[in-house]
């Protein structure tokens, strides 16, 4: 099913896409700084809320993952 009709898969792709950001820019950190702005700024503001908010999206998927494991 889509992700866009499905929650649990929207909100599995928010919480990649947030890990996926916050991870690139502590390895590589000037791909994600040079683009702030446009289209690509999505992807620094990602990861600026990964950086900031990281115990509660550590938390989010922990809980992700156990709805996953025992509802699907």
């Amino acid at each position: 099913m889509s992700a866009l009709f499905n929650f649990q898969s929207l909100l599995s792709v928010i919480l990649l896409l947030i890990c996926t950001c916050t991870y690139l820019r502590s390895i590589f950190p000037s791909i994600i700084d040079r683009n702030k702005t446009g289209l690509l700024g999505i992807f620094w503001k990602l990861a600026r809320i990964g950086e900031r908010k990281s115990p509660y999206v550590g938390v989010a998927c922990v809980l992700m993952a156990i709805s996953i494991l025992c509802f699907s």
